[in-house]
């Protein structure tokens, strides 16, 4: 196990958190504190996947040791490859193992998991019914349930209305399209969707353009760090996590430990 300083004993994680605009990482202590970063660079344009695995080894480099990896990435994953991107350009990332390439790349055991669901995992409670979101190029979902993580729904993609989506509604493009002002009604209007469907005791809200809620929110709903982004890489790697990996990913992390 890496050990930084005479303090710190265990292992390390190295997280990465991908987004549209640009991608994060730190290094994290076994009990979740920043040791080293965050640091970031600005995500490639176009998102060509080759490119983003050199600009995440790039950071690797600069942030320094590490014995595992953790990656927040923006769509569906399941085990080692991602399903979608929607903010990234789906049809180039369908299927590409980003996990898969970045243990070849680092020699490190890997775990991925939505973005959102990183982020939420820095920010829970673990007590109740407990929701996350990120607002920032698009609009990221994740539900827990005392500290659990439920399967991943991607509510970004879902119809507010006809033809919109959430991503469309309360994304980047619409911020810059409606203003401060229009665009702050409209996350006014999701939380209370959000609230009659889901029933949530807290909602938390990270992400990039979390900055931009004007208060006051309600008693149940907070702003967070964008760093729950990197800091919940560390509850990836939790015993009570692996029941949320398929038997597919957890085999690919056994053989990663190798």
């Amino acid at each position: 196990m890496t050990r930084i300083g005479d303090e710190v004993q265990g292992p390390l994680t190295l997280a990465f958190d991908i987004g549209g605009s640009h991608l994060k990482a730190g290094i994290l202590s076994p009990a979740g504190a920043m040791l080293q970063g965050p640091s970031k660079v600005a995500t490639p344009h176009p998102t060509k996947p080759e490119d983003v695995v050199e600009a995440l080894v790039g950071l690797a480099a600069q942030l320094g040791p590490h014995d595992r990896v953790t990656i927040g990435f923006p769509g569906v994953v399941r085990a080692d490859y991602v399903v979608t991107a929607p903010n990234l350009g789906t049809e180039q990332w369908r299927g590409f193992k980003l996990a898969q390439i970045l243990h070849q790349r680092l020699n490190k055991p890997v775990r991925m998991l939505n973005d959102a669901s990183v982020q939420g995992l820095g920010a829970v409670s673990g007590k109740g019914v407990e929701c996350a979101l990120t607002l920032g190029t698009g609009f990221g979902f994740a539900l827990f349930e005392n500290g659990r993580l439920a399967p991943h729904l991607e509510m970004s993609q879902h119809p507010i209305k006809t033809d919109t989506t959430y991503d469309h509604y309360i994304g980047e493009a619409a911020l810059e399209a409606v203003g401060k002002k229009h665009w702050n009604k409209r996350v006014r209007k999701i939380i209370k969707i959000l609230e009659t469907v889901i029933n949530y005791d807290m909602l938390y809200i990270g992400g990039g353009n979390a900055r931009l809620i004007e208060s006051p929110l309600p008693n149940n709903v907070r702003t967070v760090s964008n760093e729950d982004g990197i800091t919940g890489g560390v509850k990836v790697w939790d015993k009570q996590m692996d029941q949320s990996f398929t038997e597919a990913s957890c085999a690919f992390v056994t053989v990663a430990r190798g």
